[in-house]
C-alpha cells in the first residue's frame, strides 16, 4: 500500500510545499495562509498547481507471531 503525497506551489506567494493527496482539512499556505487544498471526502481538491507526486510506500505492521520469534 502506498501513501501519496503531491508538492504545491502558492499562487499568491510562490512557497512550494508538499501535503497529503487526500487531505481530511483544509490545508494552507505555510508562509501566507492562503488555503491551498480543500477536503472532498477523498482525494483533495487542489485550489494551486500541483508541480510534482510521490508516493511513499507503508510499512507493514508486524504480527505478534513475528515478534515473539525475534
Amino acid at each position: 500500500m502506498t501513501t501519496k503525497f503531491v508538492k504545491v506551489k502558492c499562487e499568491k506567494c510562490k512557497n512550494e510545499q508538499m501535503i497529503f493527496e487526500k487531505a481530511a482539512s483544509k490545508v494552507k499556505c505555510l508562509v501566507c495562509g492562503e488555503v491551498l487544498a480543500e477536503p472532498t471526502g477523498g482525494k483533495a481538491k487542489f485550489n494551486v498547481k500541483v508541480i510534482g507526486a510521490f508516493e511513499k510506500e507503508k510499512e507493514k505492521p508486524i504480527k505478534k507471531e513475528e515478534k515473539e520469534e525475534q
